[in-house]
């Protein structure tokens, strides 16, 4: 029971935590910006969806 206890809160981690993964793949410049706002604001399902559209938008060209 432990260890399905402890296997469930590793991969709803990892999914909480998706909109920073997929910035820091892109090498995101802001990944860290979205990494506090995932962690602060993650847990609200609009705060998470926010991060995971900022971290899946594109980069604008200077």
């Amino acid at each position: 029971m432990r260890l399905v206890f402890a296997i469930l809160l590793t991969l709803l981690s990892l999914f909480y935590f998706l909109p920073f993964a997929i910035a820091f793949n892109k090498k995101r410049v802001n990944s860290g910006a979205i990494f506090a706002l995932n962690l602060f604001l993650g847990w609200s399902l609009i705060g998470w969806v926010v991060a995971l559209v900022w971290a899946m938008k594109d980069e604008q060209a200077l």
